[in-house]
């Protein structure tokens, strides 16, 4: 289950923090299907298949601070467990462009990972990391990552997006490991 990580709302679209949606909504395109929200869920799912195998879209509709609590609606929805879970979202320790898979770890301070792991009960799930970078003043975080990338990084960060997707499929074909030794060890094309 690809869970992509932001916060619903036309607002919000083209924001930093939701690259998890737009990763999500890039693979529903390629895939050729379309995130429906479901009667009485707090999320919206698309179900299709790449290479043989199953692959469940979701993108929770409830603010970023809140997105673990649809985690657990979803994986009975999907039959999957915690191990099939793969979080997308905005990384502000990546520059922008870049990509990283990690199989575990930490929240970093993220607020949607934290309210992932607290729902999930533990922090040993996949994530896919899409850089955003960092604002100039640490004071300014929740402001830049409610905006939208300008100038050089704009097309940084959609580029990172569909390179997020390629990932994403690579991982639904050949695991893990592949996808560690091709995303984690590139600088973002420049």
């Amino acid at each position: 289950m690809v869970f992509g990580l932001g916060t619903p709302g036309e607002r919000y679209a083209r924001t930093r923090h939701n690259v998890g949606f737009r990763v999500v909504d890039e693979l529903a395109a390629r895939l050729g299907v379309e995130p429906r929200r479901r009667l009485f869920r707090s999320y919206s799912i698309a179900k299709g298949r790449h290479a043989g195998r199953a692959v469940a879209l979701v993108k929770p509709l409830t603010f970023m601070n809140d997105s673990g609590r649809v985690v657990r609606e979803a994986l009975r929805e999907t039959g999957g467990d915690v191990p099939d879970v793969l979080v997308v979202c905005d990384s502000l320790d990546l520059a922008p462009g870049g990509v990283r898979f990690r199989l575990r770890g930490s929240a970093g301070g993220h607020k949607g990972l934290l309210s992932v792991g607290r729902h999930l009960g533990t922090d040993d799930y996949m994530r896919l990391l899409v850089g955003i970078g960092r604002p100039a003043h640490k004071g300014q975080v929740v402001e830049y990552v409610l905006g939208e990338p300008r100038g050089e990084e704009a097309p940084l960060v959609e580029a990172a997006v569909r390179r997020a997707a390629d990932a994403v499929l690579l991982l639904a074909v050949e695991g893990p490991s592949r996808v560690m030794n091709e995303y984690n060890r590139r600088e973002p094309p420049a």
